[in-house]
């Protein structure tokens, strides 16, 4: 089967994401807790961007989301939209296991399919570090995932989500949709008013985007914009509180995720029972700017030999998708 055959897609609560063995990739914004029934109409018209596609293979992380009563109810809806946006093509869903299942068997096995996109991606970037140690730290628009590999295999203690919140291999921290007041609680409003995407709109890490409204207040992603969410963040707004503090702000906001990210990323890799000499850590995701400055600042005593890059690799819109493409290139690789 050619390659180019097969699409792989990452089915989140936010976003849904698809890429091809030869590294074509898209991104669509969708807010499956708020419409979990037009996802398979998203689905179908995400799909229909890649007319050759004849063979799905998927994984996913909305089952989280609290449309749905419990994980199971998740990951049973994800499956019946993606056989209707399938629409008869061939369908496989990666495990935990480190192996694909047919949609009957992942549906009777959803806690090994959900969330299991961590596991695909880290499974993939194994190849580029196959000897000693590695880390791969990958930060997306929510989450960061601080997945050990040993000689390129995935070291974690945990393989759901529960389980790796508790390990620290999973964070709740990303460079978008994460409310400041979660990263930086200290004198500030305990409320929903700015995100992390409006902390680094002000710091120039994250391009504007006026066409884009998925904010705290539903105004645009602009940097002028941003910095109003900002300064209700503490308790003032763009005439009581200045441009120069809000910077400020901004920066302290930035120091706060890398020092957690930081900490988490030591705590994961060293915590660990005789992990193997650390060799590479291997970055990617949207946040992949924030994942290098936490590689940088991790292990001062005993640095990586080497840093690989998924978006010098993949480039920058696939590796945004890197577990959507990760998925397509190991169902390609089993045929």
């Amino acid at each position: 089967m050619a390659t180019a055959s097969i699409l792989g897609l990452d089915i989140g609560g936010a976003n849904l994401k698809a890429a091809t063995p030869d590294k074509r990739a898209a991104t669509v914004p969708f807010a499956l807790w708020k419409q979990p029934d037009k996802l398979p109409a998203a689905l179908a018209e995400l799909v229909a961007r890649f007319p050759d596609a004849d063979e799905l293979a998927v994984t996913m992380t909305g089952e989280l989301c609290d449309c749905f009563e419990t994980k199971r109810a998740g990951v049973a809806a994800i499956l019946a939209a993606v056989r209707v946006a399938g629409a008869g093509r061939r369908v496989r869903i990666w495990s935990t296991d480190g192996a694909f299942l047919d949609p009957e068997a992942a549906e009777q096995n959803y806690l090994k399919v959900a969330a299991a996109n961590w596991h695909a991606l880290a499974t993939y970037a194994g190849r580029y570090a196959p000897h000693h140690g590695s880390l791969l730290i990958d930060i997306g628009s929510t989450t960061t995932d601080l997945i050990p590999l040993n000689h390129g295999v995935p070291s974690t203690y945990g393989t759901t989500d529960p389980a790796r919140l508790e390990s620290g291999e999973l964070v709740y921290l990303g460079v978008l949709r994460t409310p400041v007041c979660a990263a930086y609680p200290d004198r500030v409003c305990a409320e929903l008013f700015a995100t992390t995407r409006d902390v680094y709109t002000v710091l120039g890490r994250v391009a504007e985007h006026p066409e884009s409204c998925d904010t705290a207040d539903g105004r645009p992603a602009t940097f002028d914009h941003a910095l109003a969410r900002l300064a209700r963040m503490l308790g003032g707004d763009r005439e009581t509180v200045s441009d120069d503090r809000l910077i400020h702000f901004a920066t302290c906001v930035h120091t706060r995720i890398v020092e957690t990210l930081t900490s988490a990323a030591r705590s994961v890799y060293y915590d660990t029972s005789s992990p193997p000499e650390l060799a590479t850590v291997i970055v990617s995701g949207a946040g992949e700017f924030l994942a290098r400055r936490v590689a940088d600042g991790a292990f001062p005593d005993r640095p990586p030999r080497a840093t690989v890059s998924l978006n010098d690799e993949l480039g920058p819109a696939v590796s945004v998708c890197a577990p959507a493409y990760a998925v397509a290139v190991l169902a390609a690789e089993a045929g």
